[in-house]
């Protein structure tokens, strides 16, 4: 059991921490099955929350 392990809010599964080749500071960590994707964005120093709706 991981204690800092983010979990998809539809499939519960363990989001995957995807890259931005444009910029190192925003860090976006998405469901692999595309039901979620979180960002963060530290000049705003907030999330931003995206469900993916099929």
């Amino acid at each position: 059991m991981k204690l800092f392990e983010e979990k998809c809010p539809r499939c519960n599964a363990t989001l995957d921490v995807k890259t931005q080749p444009g910029s190192k500071k925003i860090i976006v960590k998405a469901c692999p099955a595309g039901h979620y994707e979180k960002e963060f964005h530290p000049a705003l120093e907030t999330y931003i929350e995206t469900y993916k709706v099929s």
